[in-house]
């Protein structure tokens, strides 16, 4: 289960460093870099990883693809799968992953794009959530369905999927 917690004194969300703090050591022990692509995380999955002191030693950095057409333009996100199944897809996620790999030439690549609300997309429910992850292993992705109850609560929650994914993957588990 996705590692969430309220915090009480602010009134808000926030995201547990710990799957960060996991995710550096594992990747540092393995000598690989990671790079991610994000879109309603608006640039929080990099902010979380890079709290981490000495990411920069697997972090290469990160682009923020908020409107459609940049995913085409700085991701190569081919413009028929925009088009046809939309930038809430899982295909989406695939391509946005692979192409922030190629952008930044790391190990991984991670991308996240969904509905934060408050309302619906395109047909697709508030909450909908798709993570990209392309490695030398291949390219895939998970959808997940946030809980939250608010747009903050929906992008906190999606940084806390992106991170378990790709520690279960670099583990060899199985997601929840």
């Amino acid at each position: 289960m996705p590692r969430v917690r309220a915090c009480e004194d602010r009134g808000g969300w926030a995201v547990s460093l710990e799957g960060a703090a996991r995710l550096g050591v594992l990747l540092r022990e393995r000598g690989l870099s990671i790079s991610t692509a994000e879109s309603l995380t608006g640039g929080l999955l990099g902010a979380v990883i890079t709290d981490i002191a000495g990411a920069s030693d697997y972090y290469a950095g990160g682009v923020t693809t908020y409107a459609t057409a940049s995913k085409a333009a700085v991701l190569s996100v081919d413009p028929a799968v925009l088009a046809t199944l939309g930038p809430v897809s899982g295909t989406t996620a695939e391509q946005m992953a692979a192409g922030v790999r190629g952008l930044f030439a790391t190990s991984i690549g991670l991308s996240t794009t969904g509905v934060a609300g408050p309302t619906a997309q395109d047909g697709k429910p508030v909450g909908l959530v798709f993570i990209g992850l392309s490695d030398e292993s291949g390219t895939f992705s998970r959808e997940f369905m946030s809980s939250g109850e608010s747009r903050e609560e929906v992008r906190h929650q999606t940084v806390e999927f992106a991170l378990d994914l790709l520690i279960d993957h670099l583990t060899g588990r199985t997601p929840e």
